[in-house]
């Protein structure tokens, strides 16, 4: 969600500073600021909107400085605002503070210092930890000894970013339950909430983990865990090409990710499966048949377009593998006291790795001794590191908020999974993975066809731009991909828009049906094709307009609705992944006619790491 940069070094800060706030764009804001340390005091500049704004107002006050700290803010408590935006500052300007995240005893906090003198100015939660820092530090703790005071006394989640007037030497960082990374340069060190913002300055980044604090000098950085001890940290490099995290000529992120969805499949089905093999390589996940014989229930947990690739892999479970499923959204889940134990089998998914509440159930998990499996894109995420077995996506670095090559990478993962499984238990027979493994290996191809052939697409979301109710249906993985079509055109597009299974129209949301009402149909499950047809013929007969997204060849339905999409012919497992790139190009030029911001949608954030 919001973003956080930390500099410390030789080099001008507020430049930095700038430079790794705009990386961080994609994750979503309201506002943003910089604190730069001059060596003699700090000094602040935060603005409402987009960094642009900050930016002016950087050109209009040079300040100067060689440690600092940056941030960009999404909105949890007290309206997007310049006072709320952070930095947040003791009184004195003794104190700088960035934070991500949600203290769940501000109040608290907050009522308790001002008794004792303390005046907030902001509506922010994160206000406290600059106030009780100066509070303790002016009780006589040293800097270090302060934040790990304040950590004592905070609860929530938090990732922190704390610069003091009497140090201009030391940045400290803390982390709970939020993303921090911390950069190692030469001469120079950083820190960031995620990896874009330092990749163009440094490759080497330490994790920092729950309940650690970092000490970065410009020379030096010491990590202690919460009884102060020093950790020793192996150093990650980053691999990533920079380029992957730029558009690359597109007009958007979110265009240049569908674009990338026929290469990312390619890479992780010629790592995963090997055409001479009748087995998935699963990279030392351990999930064999005596593995598989000791699980008596299965659960797929995550948020948003993860759980609808997790409602895939469950249906896909339960058809091939015929091992019943329970697939639930994390938010929900983690309060249902579920029943786990040594015998179950849960898997996550996660784009970011760093999501909250799917981190959160991952733990409940770890605690009553059940076995976690991370499907995840980011490498060295919370999610990742703390799994049992971890399946990387390789899907590169996903900049739009709106997710479009990570769910198709995850749910090629939940395939791949799903086969491995079912051959593992003899549900599949060595000519069914055959003919299952042409079908996925016939994917990028098709795939590359529908986004060389976008051109419908376009001309559709022209035509239908002033709908303004619309509705996805489907049966079986077509409702399934029908729930994430419908996701995409409300994100960016900002229209209302509700997937059904098409034969639960009948059973209420029929009576929203109404002259000109958008229907888009999904129609790739051909042993299925009749009933939703059925379905096409009730909406049209209360004066829907209808497009049909329809297999390559299937003229008949031409005559039933107003408009066809067709797709790439292919297999009933693999179709509906190729007629979900039609849907993310459908909402795209939507998006685009209307005039919407389609890589930072309102109020929306890529990585969602409070509950």
């Amino acid at each position: 969600m919001c973003g956080i940069v930390g500099y410390i070094g030789s080099k001008q800060a507020p430049s930095i500073l700038m430079e790794g706030l705009s990386k961080l764009e994609y994750r979503g804001y309201d506002s943003a600021g910089i604190a730069v340390h001059d060596g003699t005091k700090i000094n602040l500049l935060k603005a409402q909107g987009k960094l642009v704004n900050l930016a002016k107002m950087l050109e209009n006050n040079q300040i100067q400085g060689k440690a600092g700290i940056g941030h960009t803010r999404w909105a949890t408590h007290g309206a997007p605002s310049d006072i709320n935006s952070h930095p947040h500052m003791s009184e004195d300007r003794m104190i700088a503070v960035v934070h991500n995240g949600i203290i769940e005893n501000y109040m608290e906090i907050k009522e308790e210092l001002s008794a004792k003198g303390y005046r907030f100015v902001s509506e922010t939660d994160t206000e406290t930890v600059a106030h009780l820092m100066d509070y303790y530090y002016k009780q006589g703790h040293g800097f270090l000894e302060s934040v790990f005071m304040v950590l004592e006394r905070i609860e929530g989640a938090y990732a922190l970013g704390i610069i003091c007037k009497d140090y201009p030497d030391t940045l400290i960082a803390a982390r709970k339950n939020c993303p921090l990374v911390i950069g190692k340069g030469q001469g120079e060190n950083f820190i960031a909430s995620d990896i874009p913002a330092i990749l163009h300055r440094t490759r080497e980044v330490y994790f920092l983990n729950d309940n650690e604090v970092a000490v970065i000098k410009k020379d030096s950085i010491d990590i202690f865990d919460r009884d102060k001890n020093k950790v020793d940290r192996d150093i990650f490099h980053v691999n990533w090409d920079i380029d992957a995290a730029e558009k690359g000529g597109y007009d958007h992120f979110m265009l240049k990710e569908i674009n990338e969805q026929p290469k990312i499949v390619q890479d992780v089905l010629s790592i995963r499966m090997k055409e001479d093999e009748d087995e998935i390589n699963l990279e030392g996940i351990s999930l064999r048949k005596d593995d598989l014989k000791n699980i008596d229930r299965i659960y797929i947990v995550a948020c948003g377009t993860a759980y609808h690739a997790g409602l895939v892999g469950k249906y896909l479970i339960e058809r091939i593998a015929r091992i019943p499923v329970v697939a639930d959204v994390a938010s929900e889940f983690r309060y249902k006291d579920p029943i786990l134990d040594e015998r179950t089998l849960l898997i996550v998914v996660s784009q970011s790795g760093e999501t909250a509440d799917t981190l959160e159930a991952l733990r409940i998990a770890k605690r009553n001794k059940a076995r976690v499996l991370a499907i995840v894109n980011a490498v060295g995420s919370s999610i990742a590191r703390e799994a049992d077995d971890v399946f990387y996506i390789l899907a590169g670095p996903e900049i739009s908020v709106a997710s479009t090559k990570a769910f198709t990478a995850q749910v090629v993962a939940m395939e791949l999974i799903c086969l491995h499984i079912s051959m593992e238990t003899g549900k599949m027979t060595k000519a069914e993975f055959s003919a299952a493994r042409a079908e996925l290996n016939s994917l990028p191809g098709r795939i590359s066809e529908v986004i060389q052939k976008c051109g419908e697409e376009s001309k559709l979301a022209e035509k239908y731009i002033n709908s303004k109710n619309v509705f996805y249906i489907g049966r079986g993985l077509d409702y399934l991909i029908s729930m994430e079509g419908s996701l995409k055109l409300k994100e960016i597009a900002y229209l209302h828009s509700e997937a059904y299974a098409a034969g639960e129209l009948k059973h209420g949301p029929i009576a929203m049906i109404e002259d000109s009402t958008l229907v888009i149909a999904m129609l790739t499950q051909e042993e299925l094709f009749e009933k939703t047809l059925s379905n096409i013929k009730e909406v049209k007969a209360r004066g829907a307009k209808v497009i049909a997204i329809a297999l390559n060849g299937n003229d008949s339905i031409k005559s039933q609705v107003d408009d066809v999409i067709y797709v790439p012919r292919s297999g009933w497992m693999t179709a509906p992944i190729i007629a979900n790139v039609t849907t993310q190009l459908f909402a795209y030029y939507v998006a685009k006619a209307l005039g919407t911001d389609i890589d930072q949608p309102r109020n929306l954030a890529k990585s969602v790491t409070v509950e």
